[in-house]
Parts: structure tokens; C-alpha cells; sequence
């Protein structure tokens, strides 16, 4: 083996695990681990037959679903590259993303078999369409047929398809992130060095030195108590997709929701019902409807199946994290700060007792805060700076020279990921995250990161989301805006709100003017789309019911 691929991995796991033991589990779809490898060899040598080589990208364009892990199991077994794609994107950015990914394959829901028709020729690189029915719409001519693909391999014959180049190691898999500004960007990481930063963070971690037979030991020992994951996130961002990854590489069961939209009461169901063990999703935006869920009708779920709950990608608040405790106190909490070039910058444990404190972290073993200059920034200074993480790393980005420059830097003699993102080191050690500094706001010459606003409002228990941008203003250059969700049911003032504010940041930082919105548009990853939020506040800019008192 010349380092880790999850494809071997999943091999390994099929050999060990065969029909006795579930893989995946879709509604009412449910497979096997021996399945799971047969579906994955069948699409891997249709994949191979479409003339796709060695490193071909294979788009998923699919919702959460079995066939979404399939597809990713069959591009690695084939010695070729998953691309995730966002199912939000219209039709200029997906021509955008398959053509800077250099796509050849796209397997699509027929969901979205209108975008794929309108594309479909002005993609001439793509070789083959994979059609995922789900009952939407009639398969068009030119894609085959997804599930008669996936079960096109003879009963007996070997799973372990490839492609004369083989595979390794260096196999790559591309993460492509859209982040809060600017086109999507593919982040290249080698299998390898994505496998050992999941594993040195897994809470059932494979000895790296021990090499395939040490994992071979471990989905052994787990053999009676597979771990079993619920992706509430969508497989399509790296939360998702990365924590599957972890459960599948030690044989574990990995189970989505058929439903396409976010529904606390199906999810906390399917926990009691699955057994799960492990739940992701990403911050408040997650969790405050399951926590809501559960103050309405906690009798009627059953959660003592329950060990963790993982969110990362966006802030979970330390009264939320209170509240889910209070329900399941046996689960632990845990917060990880990560960004898709930078995996470990930092995590938040929380369990029945000692929530974190909102945005706080203990810095990752490969992290460090730095100024302008590269110097590491002394605990308890009050100095802002950037963090930057070291060890295993993307490659950097995909046919993008000069923002891998940006990104990746050499300080001394080694390099380190710097997406961007500044915090403080405390005291004690613990990082306090402001915000990515593409999106400060300078007011009056104060530099205020809205991420940490977005916090001190959403403290307060009428609010349910909030996020803020700066708006022109002449006499200070921006002025802070708040656009904010309340709960249902819960009632707020502009004034009421900014005073709540003042009462925890610094006055600068407090907003000056509040919107109230019926929704705060995110990303399926929880992320904001900053440019919109900037045009919406400016069209409501200075209305009666937006203005606060100077």
C-alpha cells in the first residue's frame, strides 16, 4: 500500500463486514457492506468503459443519498477524483464548476435533469451521464441508468476494479468550496493526507503506523458495534461528506434522510429508530430547531443511542449546546473549526456540565495564530491575527496558481493553510474566533468581523438566525446592518436588540441599523452568501422599520 485511499479502506471493510452488516441505509433502501462494494465496482467499470483515465473527475450531483457514496466509493476504486457539486447552483455556475473541475462523468438526480439537458452541450468533455431516478422525472436519452449500472457486475465476480494505472495514495479527492465571497474553488486533497487528518480526529482512530492490517483489526474489534452516522448536513460540503468518509473507513453504517429539506422531527426520529451513535450539523442553524423540537416533545424521541454530536463550518452558540444537553445528556457536543483547506484549527468539547463558551476553542495541534509578519501571536496580547494550520494540506487549489499562493504560505521552513480566518489568543491558551477577514466591516476606522455581532445577537432568545454586513455610509465609511430572523412566536425591537448588543461588545461594534427578515438565506452548509445579504440591506436601507436610533 503506498499510503491511504479510501477505496482500499472500503475493500478491506466489505471483506470483513460482508451481508452481515449494513453500509448504507436510505428510507427504506438499506446496503449491505458486500453491496456497497458490488454497486461501487459496478459503476467503476462503466466509468472505466466511457474511456474516463487515470484521475478523471466524477461529479455527484445529487441530494443526500446511498447512491451519492456509491459513486464516490466507485471513482476511487477506478483511480479517479469525486467532484461534490452544489444542487443549488444554477445553470452559469455549474458550467462553471464541471468546466474549471474538468469533469468527464456526472451522476445527477432527475431532479435536476433540466439543468443537465440545457448543459449538456456545451459540456463536450463529459463522456457519460448517470441518471438517478427518483421519481421526478423520465430519463433522458443520453444518460444510462444508474441502478442498472450499479448492479451490472456478475454475481461473483471481483469488486476490486481499477484501471491499468491502479491506485494510491496520491489519488486525489476535490472539495469544491464556494465560501463567503468569490467563485467556488476546487481544493485538492491527497487521499492520503484527507484519510490521516480524519483518522487523527476520529474518535475511533486507526494506529496510521499499523497500515491496513491495523485498520483490518480495528472494524474487526468493532465487529458486534458498528458506529452509525447521521449526515443531517448534506453530503455535497465537506462536513458531510468527510464525516461519512470517517464512519465508512472503519466499517461503520452511514444514514441519510430521503426528505430534501431540513425536518428536526424525521431526523430525531431516525436517531431512536438507526441507533445512531454520531449526528452532523452545522451550528445553530441546525441545532435550534432540534433543540425547539425537543422542548415541544421530547417524550417521544429516544436518544440514548447518542454519543456525539458534531457541528463545524459555522458558530453553535453555548445556550443551545445547554438546552440539546438537557435532553441528552450522555452525548457530547463537539464543535470543530475547520475550513475546507484547513482541517483541525480547533475544537469545543462540550458535555452535560461544562458547555464551552460560544466561539471558543482549544487551538489544534497543528495551529497557530500569526500577525503581518508570521510571528505568533502571544496568548493574551488582545493582538488579532490570522490563523494558520500546518501538517497534512491540500495541494492547494485546482488551476488556481495564484490563490494557492495566497492561501498556502512557507513561514520558516514549514507551510501552512491560511484561509483567512482571525481570532485571539487568550490566557489560557483558547482561541476566541472573530470572523474571515474578506468580509470585515471598517466603521469610523474600527475594523468590526460581523461573525462575532452575528454571535452577541443571536444570544438574545428572540432571535433565531442573524447576520451582519456593512453598508455604505458617508460619515463612516460603513455602517453595521443587522438583518435578523426571530423565533416564531418571539418579539424584539431594533433598539431592544442593539442595547442587547451593547451589553456584551464594544458600542462601535453594535449595529446601527436592524432589519427583520422571515428568513436568513444560507447555504446547505450553513454558510452566507454575503454579496446578497449586503444587496438586500442596502434596498431597505434607512426604512422606518430598519432605522435605529444613533
Amino acid at each position: 500500500m503506498t499510503g491511504w485511499n479510501f477505496a482500499d479502506l472500503f475493500e478491506l471493510c466489505a471483506e470483513v463486514r460482508g451481508d452481515e452488516r449494513v453500509a448504507l441505509v436510505h428510507g427504506e433502501t438499506v446496503v449491505s457492506w458486500s453491496g456497497f462494494d458490488a454497486r461501487a465496482a459496478g459503476v467503476a467499470t462503466a466509468l472505466l468503459g466511457a474511456g474516463l483515465g487515470h484521475q478523471s473527475k466524477v461529479a455527484q450531483y445529487l441530494y443526500n443519498c446511498n447512491q451519492y457514496l456509491e459513486s464516490v466509493f466507485a471513482a476511487a476504486k477506478a483511480g479517479m477524483v469525486p467532484v461534490n457539486t452544489n444542487y443549488r447552483y444554477e445553470d452559469d455556475e455549474l458550467l462553471y464548476l464541471w468546466q474549471n473541475a474538468d469533469v468527464e462523468a456526472v451522476v445527477f438526480h432527475g431532479a435536476f435533469t433540466g439543468h443537465v439537458e440545457r448543459l449538456r452541450e456545451r459540456l463536450p468533455q463529459v463522456k457519460m451521464w448517470l441518471f438517478v431516478g427518483d421519481g421526478t422525472a423520465k430519463r433522458p436519452d443520453f444518460a444510462l441508468d444508474y441502478e442498472e449500472v450499479a448492479r451490472s457486475l456478475a454475481p461473483g465476480a471481483p469488486t476490486r476494479v481499477t484501471g491499468p494505472w491502479g491506485r494510491s495514495g496520491d489519488d486525489l479527492y476535490l472539495l469544491y468550496t464556494g465560501g463567503t465571497t468569490g467563485m467556488p474553488k476546487g481544493v485538492m486533497w491527497r487521499q492520503d493526507d484527507l484519510f490521516a487528518v480524519l483518522n487523527s480526529g476520529s474518535l475511533l482512530r486507526i494506529p496510521e503506523e499499523a497500515g491496513l492490517e491495523g485498520a483490518r483489526q480495528l472494524v474487526e474489534a468493532l465487529r458486534e458495534s458498528p458506529p452509525v452516522l447521521l449526515p443531517a448536513c448534506p453530503l455535497m460540503h465537506g462536513t458531510g461528506a468527510f464525516t461519512a468518509l470517517s464512519c465508512l473507513s472503519v466499517g461503520g453504517t452511514v444514514v441519510t434522510m430521503p426528505g430534501r429539506s431540513f425536518d428536526p422531527v424525521a431526523i430525531l426520529d431516525q436517531v431512536g429508530r438507526a441507533g445512531v451513535n454520531l449526528l452532523t450539523i452545522v451550528g445553530d442553524s441546525f441545532a435550534k430547531p432540534l433543540l425547539r423540537t425537543l422542548d415541544a416533545g421530547s417524550s417521544r424521541f429516544h436518544l440514548s443511542s447518542l454519543l456525539a454530536i458534531v457541528s463545524s463550518g459555522v458558530m453553535w452558540s453555548e445556550e443551545t449546546k445547554s438546552g440539546l444537553l438537557r435532553h441528552a445528556p450522555q452525548t457530547l457536543l463537539i464543535d470543530a473549526f475547520s475550513s475546507s483547506e484547513a482541517l483541525g484549527m480547533g475544537t469545543s468539547v462540550s458535555s452535560a456540565g461544562s458547555e464551552a463558551h460560544t466561539a471558543s476553542f482549544r487551538i489544534g495541534e497543528h495551529a497557530r495564530v500569526i500577525d503581518n509578519d508570521g510571528n505568533e501571536v502571544p496568548a493574551g496580547s488582545g493582538v488579532v491575527g490570522r490563523l494558520a494550520l500546518g501538517g497534512r494540506l491540500p495541494l492547494g487549489y485546482y488551476k488556481d496558481d495564484a490563490k494557492t499562493a495566497q492561501t498556502f504560505l512557507v513561514i520558516g521552513d514549514r507551510r501552512y493553510s491560511v484561509p483567512g480566518d482571525y481570532a485571539m489568543v487568550e490566557e489560557d491558551g483558547t482561541l476566541r474566533l472573530l470572523g474571515r477577514g474578506s468580509v470585515v466591516i471598517n466603521t469610523g476606522g474600527e475594523k468590526v468581523f460581523p461573525e462575532e455581532v452575528d454571535e452577541a445577537l443571536k444570544t438574545h432568545p428572540a432571535v433565531l438566525d442573524a447576520a451582519c454586513v456593512g453598508v455604505a455610509d458617508e460619515r463612516f465609511g460603513e455602517t453595521i446592518t443587522a438583518l435578523v430572523q426571530l423565533t416564531p412566536g418571539g418579539a424584539a425591537s431594533p433598539e431592544e436588540l442593539v442595547d442587547h448588543v451593547r451589553r456584551r461588545l464594544a458600542a462601535y461594534k453594535s449595529p446601527r441599523h436592524v432589519l427583520f427578515v422571515d428568513s436568513i438565506a444560507r447555504s446547505p452548509s450553513g454558510k452566507l452568501d454575503y454579496s446578497a445579504l449586503k444587496r438586500q440591506a442596502e434596498e431597505h436601507f434607512g426604512t422606518s422599520k430598519a432605522a435605529c436610533p444613533s
